[in-house]
């Protein structure tokens, strides 16, 4: 499979105009902030059947990330277990949030407000959106696991760190997580 038509995202710009973070970048803000976090690097990931090849040396969850958008452009992180099937029409119900059914966001998006390319998309990447746009769903069930996974701005790298701590890292980033049951 050729991803030679997603961007470069070492020269990605965030709708302010600056370049995106780094996933060094990322990985020190966490440090700064005082999180504990292991991160392991591999070949580039782009789905989650490929992210089942990898193995890692210490159990967490892992992942299904899709950042979407509604006809008034409102727009959304939905972070599901990798498993998860998603169904977008009930997802706009169960939210309840006006402006229609969801879609995926463009490549563009993407990069103006989380500063990734499509493959690398995680909550991590708030980190990005100094504006506060990107409204963060997370699935319950995610957040009964200890450890998660996520790429730190990059799909080489996948970072581990503990869920409670991450609720913390978002809401220190002033993205505080709406939580979904899909029960």
């Amino acid at each position: 499979m050729s991803h030679s038509d997603r961007p470069d995202p070492e020269t990605v710009y965030l709708k302010n105009g600056e370049l995106a973070a780094t996933a060094k970048q990322l990985l020190s803000a966490l440090e700064t902030l005082g999180v504990e976090h292991q991160t392991t690097t591999h070949e580039a990931l782009y789905t989650v059947d490929q992210a089942k090849k990898v193995a890692y040396d210490e159990p967490g969850a892992h992942t299904k990330n899709l950042f979407l958008r509604n006809k008034k452009g409102r727009m959304f992180l939905l972070v599901v277990e990798s498993e998860h099937r998603v169904d977008l029409r009930s997802l706009r119900d169960k939210l309840n949030v006006p402006g229609g059914q969801f879609a995926f966001a463009s490549t563009e998006r993407l990069g103006l407000y989380l500063g990734v390319v499509p493959g690398s998309v995680s909550p991590l990447a708030v980190y990005n959106d100094h504006e506060c746009a990107v409204q963060v769903l997370i699935q319950r069930t995610l957040l009964e696991h200890e450890w998660i996974y996520l790429h730190p701005c990059r799909n080489t790298h996948s970072t581990r760190l503990r869920t409670h701590d991450l609720l913390e890292i978002l809401n220190s980033w002033k993205h505080p997580v709406t939580v979904l049951d899909f029960e």
